[in-house]
């Protein structure tokens, strides 16, 4: 499928346009060296102190993993994205290893990780597969589902598949399976100071 072109207001590669979430996959399944570039993408993410506070938990459709995984999607989630050909948990460590050994609070896990997970995406737009990400979850199923260890945090759900047609997706999903628009520069960056 091909996205409807967006404008950046300044020169970007066409990378960061042509990427967007859909939310219709073909019924093609991916392999799991497929899986595993998009997670050595996100391995390769910038990372204070080089913590690497990412954590995944990964599952091809068709196996026990990812149903586990999808039944803890919220209702809204789970008819599209039950259709992907995997699905990732996102998750991060909130302590790292201090210089004395001791686990200390790492204040960028969430930031880091949100790195990671734009390589992941990235990779993916660049392997012509489609990565939607998905806040939507029951934190305790999907904690329970993937073996959350102590002192992690869950983030999101990716679904990852072949990107398909909006007529494969059921009502009222078509509709907004379109690339969304992002706010003029302006509204996010300001010289010297935040903009209001």
């Amino acid at each position: 499928m091909n996205a409807p072109l967006r404008h950046p207001d300044h020169r970007v590669d066409p990378q960061f346009t042509g990427r967007w979430s859909p939310r219709a996959f073909t019924e093609e399944s991916l392999s799991e060296p497929q899986v595993l570039a998009l997670l050595e993408a996100a391995r390769w993410a910038p990372s204070a102190i080089n913590a690497q506070p990412w954590r995944f938990a990964w599952a091809l459709r068709g196996t026990e993993a990812f149903d586990a995984i999808h039944d803890s999607l919220v209702p809204g989630n789970q008819p599209w994205a039950g259709k992907a050909a995997a699905l990732v948990a996102v998750a991060s460590a909130t302590t790292r290893t201090g210089q004395d050994g001791a686990l200390v609070p790492h204040a960028s896990h969430a930031f880091d990780t949100g790195a990671a997970w734009a390589n992941l995406a990235l990779q993916a737009h660049l392997a012509g597969l489609a990565a939607h990400a998905m806040g939507g979850f029951d934190p305790a199923r999907l904690a329970a589902a993937t073996g959350l260890p102590e002192g992690h945090v869950l983030h999101a759900v990716v679904a990852v598949g072949r990107p398909g047609a909006a007529d494969l997706l059921p009502e009222p999903y078509r509709g907004r399976e379109t690339p969304s628009g992002r706010k003029p520069l302006s509204e996010i960056a300001g010289r010297g100071q935040f903009p209001a």
